[in-house]
């Protein structure tokens, strides 16, 4: 019997344009897979929704908050519905970085110095440049932003900041952008990211041209491995399971082998024609259908 499939993208995050183009994707793959789909716009009657579709399996294409922070996982759990990525606490633990943090440096695993500290005491300009500052629980970058000498703290100031009154401030490491993918229990490869601007921001991971991907990452062989340890163990110290992607920075200015920092993990890595997760994938001959097939025969509930 052909498996009926909802896809969950959209949402109301501040990634729901991405999630939409996620979802499409991986809507078409599986039906070229041969799967029956139905491709959800998520809004707040998801679960009644779902009552009446009764699909066999989720997958889930939401990304940010609701989609990747524990929410639709719990809902999902309520409704016992199998669902595709990491469940309702590893997907929560991934998504507050301060606390993901903690978890990594318990596992041993570098991560770069930081702290929570209040907006108002960032905005008295006295932590020394360069730093970078984060949300504590958004992902694709969004408000992510690093300080150089002679910036100023704008992006904090007002309704410029709509993230809360906490904000987790890092030492900026400098060097490059390496992101690891982990499927199951393997991980998959490391990809270096060249972006125009300072960083790998939002507007670099979608937007055509305004990154150069090298895959796989041009680092030293052992640097190489390490990087894939690394990303692997992330994985499994938060409780992970499908796909996820590590953030790391390699700072080399030393010269190689460099040193690697841990700066996060995506539970729901995107999966747009841009995305990093299915071209560090196909790397190792596994396609786009392939991958999003795989998913769906390993969606599962915790409870």
């Amino acid at each position: 019997m052909t498996k009926h499939v909802a896809v969950l993208m959209g949402g109301f995050s501040a990634e729901r344009e991405v999630s939409l183009v996620s979802g499409e994707a991986v809507g078409k793959a599986l039906k070229e897979e041969g799967y029956r789909v139905s491709v959800v716009d998520v809004g707040h009657d998801i679960a009644a929704v779902l009552g009446g579709l009764k699909p066999d399996i989720v997958f889930n294409a939401l990304h940010g908050r609701f989609g990747e922070d524990g929410c639709i996982q719990g809902v999902l759990e309520f409704l016992q519905v199998p669902y595709t990525h990491s469940g309702v606490l590893a997907s929560a633990v991934a998504m507050h970085k301060p606390t993901a943090k903690r978890l990594f440096a318990s596992a041993g695993l570098p991560c770069p110095e930081g702290e929570v500290l209040p907006r108002h005491r960032v905005l008295k300009g006295e932590l020394k440049p360069p730093f970078v500052i984060k949300p504590l629980n958004e992902g694709s970058s969004v408000g992510v932003r690093i300080i150089f000498d002679g910036d100023n703290l704008v992006p904090l100031e007002g309704d410029n900041w709509p993230f809360g009154e906490e904000v987790l401030v890092e030492r900026y490491i400098p060097g490059r952008e390496i992101q690891v993918a982990v499927m199951g229990d393997r991980a998959l490869g490391a990809i270096e990211i060249r972006p125009q601007g300072r960083f790998y921001d939002y507007e670099a991971k979608y937007t055509a041209g305004r990154a150069v991907h090298l895959m796989p990452a041009p680092i030293h062989p052992d640097s190489y491995e390490r990087a894939l340890d690394i990303a692997l163990t992330a994985h499994q110290t938060v409780g992970c399971r499908g796909v996820s992607r590590a953030d790391l920075r390699y700072d080399d200015t030393a010269g190689e082998p460099g040193d690697f920092y841990l700066l996060e993990i995506n539970t729901q890595p995107g999966m747009t024609p841009l995305s990093l997760v299915p071209e560090i994938a196909a790397n190792v001959g596994i396609g786009f259908g392939a991958l999003v097939r795989w998913l769906v025969e390993n969606a599962r509930c915790d409870s």
